[in-house]
């Protein structure tokens, strides 16, 4: 039993989805994830229950953890009640605390879950706001989201929904200041703005730099593909 294992069955969330997994394979049958992507819940289940560090950080280290999306399909038919998404949330957690996620292209994209839902919810108080969805990025979206994302602030006000009022109805509401507070006091004890930080410092020690971070960040913004940036085989 290593010590990475021993952190990660001290995660509630490893120990609410791990009741011994029996290996029946149901859980990769019905995962969405798995049609479709490099991806087995029952390989993770596999290999956390190995105990064995260096397996565990390898799969740290992949893309695979990444491609879970979270829709709980797993526990709902797994015979031990395990719960493979937990799992996966625990594993993405200490994958982000010692920089493993920087060795992979999902992993990677940490950056953009951290700098637009983290810092949104910091600043707002909401993962997504209509602003960061443009038709640039999001082409499949048509053209009634491009008229909207053009029009939003005149066409809300159509609606008696304005914008950026405290406590107007309605999405883009502006969240009162002390219930700002208290959402950022539970960022912080929870571990959440630590996490945070470690996807910062992490991306800014595998590319180099904090200008190489920004660069990797514009390009995404420019390509909405962050494989544009050519990672150097020295990083």
């Amino acid at each position: 039993m290593g010590k990475l294992f021993n952190e990660l069955k001290e995660d509630i969330l490893y120990q609410h989805g791990m009741n011994a997994c029996l290996n029946c394979g149901v859980c990769t049958a019905v995962c969405p994830a798995a049609e479709f992507n490099d991806y087995s819940p029952r390989e993770v289940m596999n290999t956390v229950q190995s105990e064995d560090d260096e397996l565990i950080i390898e799969l740290l280290k992949s893309d695979k953890i990444w491609y879970c999306g979270q829709c709980f399909s797993c526990k709902t038919r797994c015979p031990r009640g395990n719960n493979t998404a937990n799992v996966i949330l625990a594993l993405r957690r200490l994958s982000i605390r010692y920089g493993y996620f920087t060795e992979s292209e999902k992993g990677r994209q940490q950056l953009f879950a951290k700098r637009v839902f983290g810092e949104n919810m910091l600043k707002r108080g909401y993962t997504l706001l209509a602003e960061n969805i443009t038709p640039a990025h999001f082409p499949e979206l048509g053209e009634n989201w491009e008229y909207y994302y053009e029009h939003r602030e005149e066409m809300r006000e159509w609606w008696d929904v304005p914008m950026d009022l405290e406590n107007s109805p309605g999405s883009h509401r502006v969240i009162p200041e002390k219930d700002m507070e208290e959402l950022r006091a539970i960022y912080q004890a929870t571990g959440a703005i630590e996490l945070m930080d470690s996807v910062e410092k992490s991306m800014e020690k595998k590319l180099g730099s904090k200008k190489e971070v920004e660069k990797y960040w514009q390009t995404w913004l420019e390509t909405g593909d962050s494989r544009n940036y050519e990672i150097k085989d020295n990083k």
